[in-house]
């Protein structure tokens, strides 16, 4: 281990290794979102093995959202307490033996187990990601960092479909389960090798000694619960493309397994193009003038503007039009995750970010968990028209939310502040 640290820090200054850092949790995030994805594309199959309906599908699904929405607030703060580091690596290695496990499995209990594990692990990525961004990378590039970042969940989606299809139809299901699972576990020993010794606070441009909050003060903050609430009422859009998307489109669009394998991604792939490019876009309106808070809520505010077209989708039911307005839909999303990171970073002092964003998680899958649930018994009693048109009205409602409520957040001695705090201290 020591010679390994001495060679990484021989080669590679801190400027050219926080790259190799960011593209590791690429990876990570490729197989993360592969790992959630395999039961999405498989539903038809697994649906078959285990003898469930929608309402079992559906029971399955939450079984990983409701472990994956208690996990992401406590992720946040292993994450502000122990290190990114750590968080990240315990995390890759936990969901990815989740992840085998699966496909060992013969019952749905089995699988249900494994899926909840899943969701107690895969959260334990997100606010280490942020955090790793916002250390070491300056607010000039911390959008950008953050959507290379987050964009390794798309491309985990994107090549999802074509990689479980083909898996399954060359081996068998269990393959789908196996096989990134393994890869995860490769991730996770080249990580241990090369995430060494976090920068200072002024590496990133940040003040060395920055005031932070403790944990009961965050509560008490406005942007806290605008960030909540807007994530409870946005992410249900992006967790039906994830979890019903796929589904959907073999059993209501007339795909087969291996068509999806096809086209499936094209919505993923619109999503990562459009979240990158508003991260882009996002960065140079600050280094334009604009304030960066305002800079963030300016792109999710053109986002959520075009949210609305999915209410078209019950209506135009062949496989090309879904996957058109999913391809919007989906670039809306990921407009509003990878930007609404950063709003975060923007926000509260980056001792805090880690317990933020995972107390976001938790709140948008809770919000999912809802919108999942619901989902399931109206798609199996009445079909799919009331589940669009509740869709299309919540990214509108949610930058309303976000516009109001989300400012800078600076402690201060007058309402109470922690002070200058160590990122340890600040939570603890």
């Amino acid at each position: 281990m020591e010679n390994s640290s001495d060679l990484s820090k021989s080669l590679l200054t801190p400027e050219r290794r926080r790259w190799i850092i960011l593209g590791l949790i690429f990876f990570a995030m490729v197989l993360n979102y592969v790992d959630r994805q395999i039961v999405s594309v498989l539903k038809p199959t697994l649906k078959a093995v285990f003898d469930i309906d929608d309402r079992g599908y559906a029971l399955l699904i939450n079984v990983f959202i409701i472990c994956y929405a208690i996990t992401y607030a406590a992720a946040g703060w292993l994450v502000d307490r122990f290190g990114a580091g750590r968080i990240m690596l315990y995390g890759i290695i936990a969901w990815s033996s989740a992840c085998i496990g699966a496909g060992f499995t013969k019952t749905f209990g089995q699988l249900a187990f494994f899926r909840g594990a899943l969701g107690v692990a895969e959260p334990m990525g997100f606010p280490a990601q942020l955090r790793v961004v916002t250390i070491w990378f300056p607010p000039g590039l911390r959008a950008t960092a953050n959507s290379i970042c987050a964009a390794g969940s798309t491309i985990g989606a994107i090549i999802a479909a074509p990689l479980v299809a083909w898996l399954a139809l060359n081996f068998n299901w269990h393959a789908a389960f196996f096989v990134p699972g393994v890869l995860g576990l490769v991730i996770a020993v080249l990580w241990w090798i090369f995430y060494r010794d976090p920068p200072s606070a002024a590496f990133s441009g940040e003040k060395a000694a920055a005031p932070a909050f403790r944990w009961g003060q965050l509560w008490r903050t406005r942007s806290l619960w605008g960030i909540l609430i807007s994530r409870f009422v946005s992410d249900p859009v992006w967790y039906f493309c994830l979890f019903w998307l796929p589904g959907y489109l073999q059993e209501r669009s007339g795909l087969t397994l291996a068509q999806i394998g096809m086209v499936g991604w094209i919505p993923f792939l619109a999503a990562d193009i459009g979240g990158v490019g508003s991260s882009l876009f996002s960065d140079r309106l600050v280094k334009r003038g604009v304030e960066p808070l305002r800079a963030r809520k300016l792109t999710l505010l053109g986002a959520a503007l075009l949210a609305p077209v999915c209410v078209l989708t019950p209506h135009f039911p062949s496989a090309v039009a879904t996957l058109i307005i999913f391809s919007i839909v989906g670039a809306v999303c990921l407009t509003w995750l990878f930007n609404l990171g950063v709003v975060v970073a923007e926000a509260f002092p980056s001792a805090n970010v880690g317990s933020v964003w995972g107390i976001a998680g938790a709140f948008g899958a809770a919000g999912a968990m809802f919108f999942n649930t619901w989902v399931g018994e109206i798609m199996h009693t009445f079909g799919p028209v009331r589940v669009f048109a509740l869709m299309a009205v919540l990214h509108p409602l949610a930058i309303l939310i976000l516009w109001k409520m989300v400012r800078k957040e600076t402690p201060s001695s007058g309402n109470g502040s922690a002070g200058h705090l160590t990122p340890a201290e600040a939570i603890g």
